[in-house]
């Protein structure tokens, strides 16, 4: 959606791939500057490139759920990998994905390292990798897709999202993206997926490159305590979430969202020193819950045998 500026970039590096057998679908969600004619433009010089190639049109902007969703009834691959209009893919991000699928034949959703920089893919604009090291704490390859549903559960912990890459079956398996939830569409699908018994794989090369930039949906620097999205899962969370965790974290969570909407409603959802000390304040000293959870934790040591309550 409006990527005019970026999308180029993207397309070039897709054409890039170290592996030849490329399917090709551009998805936009009625972008309202150039994004659509210049890739019209790119696709009359490079569709040799490619064993098939699509762009897809929609009248109306849908949100990024139903953008990605019609990438995937459009695709005729066994294999989906999705790529930001801003983003690009490592000249063998295709190829060492499906090497690691080819070699752990039970992975159907992968992750990678994503390398992040600030509004150019040049050295000097490096940041880090994401994750700088391997992200043991969901995907341990001891736990189980149960063992990481209830894990996220509690958070959304993979940062990692632009490195996913899908078998499409299991995407078609569980309906696709949630269209309800118009701008998020990663963290409501890991849980479908781990709910559905699929377990979360990852490898530790980067395939990715992402782009921080001032017009980003996502930018966080742009953002203060929390994402305004966060306050707009409310209504999933309530459905999806917290009838499936422990009453006491499941109290925790709604606390701190009620403390959230109070803090965003006072303009005080900013990244100042006070109010990023009051919010710690109100969310974790004032959580009566929290004391509750620590109790669990500490004294009873649930942990041992409740990953909820694990540290």
């Amino acid at each position: 959606y409006n990527s005019a500026n970026y999308i180029i970039e993207t397309l070039e590096s897709i054409k890039a791939q170290t592996w030849a057998q490329i399917e090709l679908i551009i998805s936009d969600d009625y972008s309202t500057d150039n994004s659509v004619q210049l890739c019209n433009n790119w696709l009359a010089e490079n569709k040799s490139r490619f064993v098939n190639t699509a762009i897809i049109k929609v009248p109306e902007n849908t949100g990024v759920a139903a953008n990605c969703n019609r990438g995937i009834t459009a695709a005729n691959g066994q294999w989906i990998k999705f790529i930001g209009g801003d983003d690009i893919l490592l000249h063998n991000c295709i190829e060492e994905n499906l090497q690691f699928a080819n070699e752990h034949k039970s992975a159907g959703i992968i992750f990678s390292q994503v390398l992040l920089y600030q509004d150019k893919f040049k050295t000097e604009n490096f940041i880090t990798a994401v994750p700088e090291h391997y992200p043991m704490n969901l995907m341990n390859p001891s736990f189980s897709a149960s063992d990481q549903y209830k894990l996220l559960l509690l958070s959304d912990r993979i940062t990692y999202t632009p490195s996913s890459f899908f078998k499409k079956q299991l995407l078609t398996d569980v309906n696709g993206f949630d269209e309800s939830i118009k701008f998020v569409e990663d963290y409501p699908m890991w849980l479908k997926l781990t709910k559905a018994g699929n377990r979360l794989y990852y490898f530790e090369k980067p395939t990715v490159g992402y782009r921080r930039h001032q017009a980003a949906s996502n930018n966080m620097a742009t953002y203060g305590l929390f994402k305004p999205l966060y306050l707009k899962l409310g209504p999933f969370s309530k459905k999806n979430i917290y009838p499936y965790l422990p009453w006491d974290i499941a109290g925790s969570s709604k606390y701190i969202l009620f403390v959230s909407k109070i803090f965003q409603q006072t303009g005080m959802n900013k990244k100042t020193a006070l109010f990023m000390v009051l919010y710690k304040i109100a969310t974790v000293y004032l959580n009566p819950f929290s004391y509750i959870i620590l109790f669990k934790k500490r004294v009873l040591k649930m942990g041992r045998n409740n990953i909820f309550y694990a540290d």
